[in-house]
């Protein structure tokens, strides 16, 4: 949006500019979206939590495959901490929580009830407010009616960006899907391989035997 007015960006120019265009939706690729960006929600509810309250979202980003989650800590997480972050939001994910959107809410009624301004953002004097169960925050992107449609979040890794500033990436829904045939895949190919090597070792042992 530039000045208020939604923008459409184009691959090519038309042919013929005076012509009729429709502008549709790729509804699976806005439902992944919406996905990871309702879970950045819950994720930053989950930081502040496992982590304190000095953690403050330093940017993000989402798309269809990923999301990532820029906050501020001053050190790296735990592997304990980073499964008490996912099991805190994998659990508010299976509560199945209702949006609640409340839309040009002035800025004073929207701190009150207990918003969280996005760093980075510029706010008018009326805003939109985005509401899942405590999680409650300023914010102007696309979101999940519920909070059951994310499915499931899985964090792939946790880094350092600059002094003080970590960062997350995870993904959601049929992405964790996507992540977990891999790593079953790889296990099977190691089991089969670990098959292998002890029957080259069991024939190895009977050769020396004789």
């Amino acid at each position: 949006r530039e000045n208020n007015i939604g923008v459409h960006i184009a691959k090519k120019l038309p042919s013929n500019p005076a012509s009729k265009f429709i502008a549709s939706i790729d509804k699976k690729s806005r439902l992944a979206t919406s996905c990871n960006h309702s879970a950045t929600h819950l994720l930053h509810e989950a930081l502040r939590e496992v982590l304190g309250e000095h953690v403050e979202q330093k940017g993000s980003f989402v798309s269809p495959d990923l999301l990532r989650f820029d906050f501020s800590h001053f050190q790296k997480l735990t592997h304990e901490e980073i499964r008490k972050v996912e099991h805190l939001v994998n659990s508010r994910i299976r509560q199945a929580m209702n949006l609640n959107e409340y839309r040009d809410v002035p800025i004073s009624e929207a701190k009150e009830l207990g918003a969280i301004a996005l760093f980075g953002e510029k706010y008018g004097d009326k805003v939109r407010v985005i509401k899942y169960g405590s999680s409650i925050e300023l914010c102007g992107g696309t979101h999940v009616q519920n909070t059951g449609n994310i499915g499931m979040l899985r964090i792939l890794n946790e880094s350092s960006i600059a002094a003080g500033i970590r960062r997350v990436e995870a993904v959601t829904g049929e992405n964790v899907e996507l992540m977990l045939d891999e790593m079953k895949d790889k296990l099977s190919k190691i089991d089969s391989s670990s098959e292998r090597i002890d029957e080259l070792t069991d024939e190895l042992n009977k050769s020396g035997a004789k």
